[in-house]
């Protein structure tokens, strides 16, 4: 496998948890230097489908916006940078994003699932 000259960092993201229990989202990093990331994502899920959603955070501790009414997050209110979507259980999607400093969110919205745990803060250092 060739190495391109300037390698990317890549990131491993799991997510599991099925309808009605505990749900997750973990990276196996959670600071990574800035620049070109590749999230390589698994669902580890046996029947419940996921997302990973990445989203930019104006600082470490945003209050995330949630619309009560449908259990989910407000995507519309964070500056989203790409998301691997619909998910299966069992399948793997990739994301690859330019990161500049700063702290940022991975999460799964479906509906509940991100109540129910399935996010993740990764940090972007110079």
């Amino acid at each position: 496998m060739a190495t391109p000259s300037l390698a990317a960092t890549t990131v491993q993201v799991t997510e599991g948890g099925e309808g009605g229990g505990p749900m997750t989202l973990t990276v196996d990093q959670s600071t990574v230097k800035a620049g070109e990331v590749i999230f390589k994502v698994h669902n580890d899920a046996m029947t419940e489908e996921h997302e990973m959603v990445l989203v930019k955070l104006k600082a470490a501790d945003q209050q995330i916006p949630i619309i009560q009414s449908k259990h989910r997050v407000d995507e519309k209110q964070l500056k989203s940078l790409g998301e691997v979507s619909d998910l299966k259980p069992g399948a793997d999607g990739t994301l690859k994003a330019k990161l500049a400093p700063g702290s940022y969110l991975l999460l799964c919205n479906i509906k509940g699932h991100y109540e129910a745990g399935m996010h993740a803060v990764l940090t972007a250092v110079k």
